[in-house]
């Protein structure tokens, strides 16, 4: 039996293409963000000249970067792109990023400043292309790769586990330290820390059961614990009680909300205090030992004495990065710049890191635009946790984490809760 072209058939068939060609692409994707993600600078290092001194500018782009920003014009123009509503804006605004953003490049290419764009392409540029793949596919595999993401994110947090427990780190890290402290798949343990309890705020958005839920939050602030990050910690600490108290549950009528809420508060405290106990007697909260006020704490404010050897030229249009360094190193004694302001500065001078900084959090605030509770609760720790360091700064892959996990689950409703809200209000509607 044969079908015509316009058949049922034919129509069928196309259609199981065109499904069929959407997920290949979204794997595609998917293994794209994969290494950018999980092949960290030290790994990348062994294969050419990526944060190590030598080579030529364009050895300082992750290859994930490079597949993902080849996969935006495949992903933009391959097939048409289907938006509504605020997917709209949302779109309009990573568009502007993006361009101004090259336009910010090219120029720093075109005045021998080369050197200064690794980390705007790896980290923010790549970023915003991110942002754009994901709203050209449809809400379900957006939402699948921000599942994919926070996977990740936990699978980072159990190799951390693995690593404190047997002192062995899976993944290269050459840095020195004090004391031994995990890494995960994030490279350091800030950002392990960082990505953590970044993370921990967006898992309430996932359609999953509830006990799978507080399982990879509560292994999500173990290891935020584990990587030694001090501020991360206490950050996430007010995050969980933040979601227990400021996020809604829509399942419930109001009072039974308050009461629920009322007994997971007090089950927390308990928990808390017993779950800290056991962190302390592991060995988890040495980095408290010397309070938070320390040597590490005078680093990050210690470091803006460097303007006092510095011109207002090195100021106002930047300068070379070994410079500051040396000064650094040599005038003030300290080891690294443990403040992205710092670096964005003499990076970019003051003329062009203001902007630049205005430009990023202006696409962070319109990305949280009618977003939930939860999204802006992540997203405030995530700003109040990097920018204690230098992480903004620095080529790294947490800001496209953060945009992959504001895109994925933009006016997404968890399944069920609208369900279960139909069914709590013809409750308690009269008969």
């Amino acid at each position: 039996m044969s079908y015509s072209a316009t058949g049922p058939g034919a129509v069928s068939d196309t259609t199981r293409q065109a499904n069929a060609v959407s997920f290949a692409f979204f794997l595609v994707i998917l293994t794209a963000l994969v290494i950018r993600i999980c092949v960290t600078p030290a790994i990348l290092d062994e294969v050419y000249d990526y944060v190590r001194e030598g080579g030529a500018f364009y050895e300082k782009i992750h290859v994930g970067t490079y597949l993902l920003l080849l996969l935006l014009p495949v992903a933009l123009f391959s097939r048409p792109v289907f938006l509504r509503g605020d997917e709209i804006v949302k779109f309009r605004d990573l568009v502007r990023f993006c361009g101004l953003l090259a336009l910010l490049v090219v120029f720093l290419v075109a005045t021998g400043r080369a050197g200064s764009i690794g980390n705007l392409v790896d980290t923010y540029l790549v970023a915003g292309a991110v942002g754009l793949i994901l709203l050209a596919q449809n809400p379900s595999y957006r939402r699948l790769i921000g599942d994919a993401v926070i996977l990740i994110s936990l699978l980072s947090a159990a190799i951390a586990l693995f690593e404190v427990a047997t002192r062995i780190r899976i993944f290269p890290y050459s840095e020195g330290e004090a004391a031994f402290r995990p890494i995960g798949l994030a490279g350091h343990p800030l950002n392990l820390g960082l990505i953590c309890a970044t993370t921990i705020g967006f898992v309430p958005m996932t359609n999953w059961k509830p006990w799978v839920k507080i399982a990879a939050m509560m292994l999500l602030f173990v290891a935020t614990a584990a990587a030694g990050a001090r501020l991360a910690l206490m950050v996430a600490t007010l995050e969980v009680l933040a979601l227990v108290l400021l996020v809604p549950w829509t399942s419930l009528s109001r009072p039974a909300e308050r009461k629920a809420k009322l007994a997971v508060l007090t089950l927390m405290l308990v928990g808390g205090v017993a779950l800290f106990a056991v962190l302390a007697s592991g060995g988890l909260l040495s980095r408290f030992a010397n309070g938070v006020v320390d040597d590490n704490f005078f680093a990050r404010t210690d470091v803006y004495k460097v303007f006092d050897y510095v011109t207002w030229q090195d100021v106002m249009f930047g300068t070379e990065a070994a410079e500051i360094i040396r000064i650094v190193n040599d005038k003030l004694n300290l080891p690294f710049i443990e403040s992205a302001p710092i670096d964005l500065t003499f990076q970019l001078g003051l003329l062009l890191a203001v902007p630049f900084a205005l430009l990023v959090f202006w696409l962070i605030w319109r990305l949280l635009r009618h977003q939930p509770r939860a999204a802006w609760i992540g997203t405030t720790v995530f700003l109040l946790v990097a920018l204690s360091n230098n992480t903004m700064s620095q080529k790294t892959t947490v800001v496209t984490l953060l945009v992959v996990l504001l895109v994925a689950y933009a006016g997404a409703v968890p399944s069920g809760a609208l369900r279960e809200a139909g069914a709590a209000r013809r409750r308690r509607s009269p008969q």
